[in-house]
């Protein structure tokens, strides 16, 4: 295996961590208005991931660093293409992180309804726009002989793409409410569950379609290959423990679910990294857009000795922030009895 293809089994595997961990809290932020009816339930649902979130972002930098750095041809005419997508994608990771940084600035119901919707808003653009743009890598979009997105906004919304964004943003939904249920108590995990069970057998269905959709899309039949075998059964298995209250392992099964699908996507993308819908000889492919040999190499002793750090940093702030979050610690203090 070159060092083309090592990196671009990293990125993959970057977009996919970056699913994992990002996408529970972009489903909490999806469902915290749900999940909490009051200010202490909402306060809750926030906390969970309040050490969080911040780090689990660092991931989507990676990724794309990633395909700057490795792939520089690929960076180029993606980001161009995508534009106006980056540009949604960005608004809603700033919407997300102002929102968690003004809610509590002023104690007033209508200012934390204001960031209550913006955080939302945030969380629901980042999860689609990403699916809508990793779908259209593997569908394809007008890109010439020269490497050059030849199309207009509209070129990138195939069904296919929409589907994935679609999909994506059910799996967060799903994903952030098994970790409701996993970090919080009282109310507040008792709706989670009950959204859990909603949210599950969509999901289920979506995963169940979008899969051989994928690997029909890549030109490869309907029969799913291993990692899209190991999908369905995680998807499956979710389902099934959602509905009989498993939290821990319903979590774990979405984590992989989650990346399964991820990886189902580039392994069925792979050797192109950007399928051109113009003619098939213009795709762009992992050796054609890779960096030169050495950066390579450096970029592999940078990456084998800093990616375990991170991997450990992240390890230890979930180990700290591992206890459950409870309503009972957000609501207003009794007051005095008269005498």
């Amino acid at each position: 295996m070159g060092l083309a293809t090592f990196w671009f089994i990293l990125t993959a595997v970057l977009w996919a961590g970056f699913f994992v961990l990002e996408g529970f809290d972009l489903g909490v932020g999806l469902l915290h208005n749900l999940v909490g009816r009051d200010e202490a339930g909402r306060r809750t649902a926030i906390n969970t991931i309040g050490p969080l979130w911040d780090g689990n972002e660092v991931w989507l930098i990676v990724a794309a660093a990633a395909m700057f750095a490795a792939f520089p041809g690929w960076y180029a005419t993606m980001f161009s293409a995508y534009y106006l997508v980056m540009v949604l994608i960005l608004v809603g990771l700033i919407l997300r992180g102002v929102s968690f940084e003004f809610r509590g600035k002023v104690d007033s119901p209508r200012w934390r309804l204001v960031w209550d919707t913006t955080l939302a808003l945030g969380s629901l653009l980042v999860p689609f726009f990403v699916g809508v743009a990793l779908g259209g890598l593997l569908h394809g979009v007008p890109i010439g002989q020269d490497e050059e997105f030849t199309g207009g906004f509209g070129d990138l919304f195939s069904g296919y793409a929409v589907f994935t964004g679609l999909t994506l943003l059910l799996l967060c939904l799903l994903h952030g409410a098994c970790f409701l249920a996993l970090r919080t108590t009282g109310e507040v995990r008792a709706r989670a569950r009950r959204l859990g069970r909603i949210v599950a057998p969509i999901t289920a269905l979506a995963v169940l379609a979008f899969l051989p959709w994928t690997h029909s899309v890549a030109g490869k039949g309907a029969l799913p290959g291993i990692v899209q075998l190991l999908a369905l059964l995680a998807v499956l298995a979710a389902y099934w423990l959602v509905t009989t209250r498993h939290e821990g392992w319903a979590f774990t099964a979405t984590c992989f679910t989650i990346a399964t699908c991820m990886l189902s996507l580039f392994a069925d993308l792979y050797p192109h990294v950007m399928v051109s819908s113009t003619n098939p000889a213009y795709s762009l492919t992992v050796d054609g857009t890779a960096s030169g040999s050495y950066a390579l190499k450096v970029m592999t002793v940078v990456a084998v000795v800093l990616l375990p750090v991170v991997l450990a940093y992240q390890g230890w702030t979930y180990h700290v922030f591992r206890r459950r979050v409870s309503p009972e610690q957000f609501a207003p203090a009794a007051q005095p009895a008269a005498e």
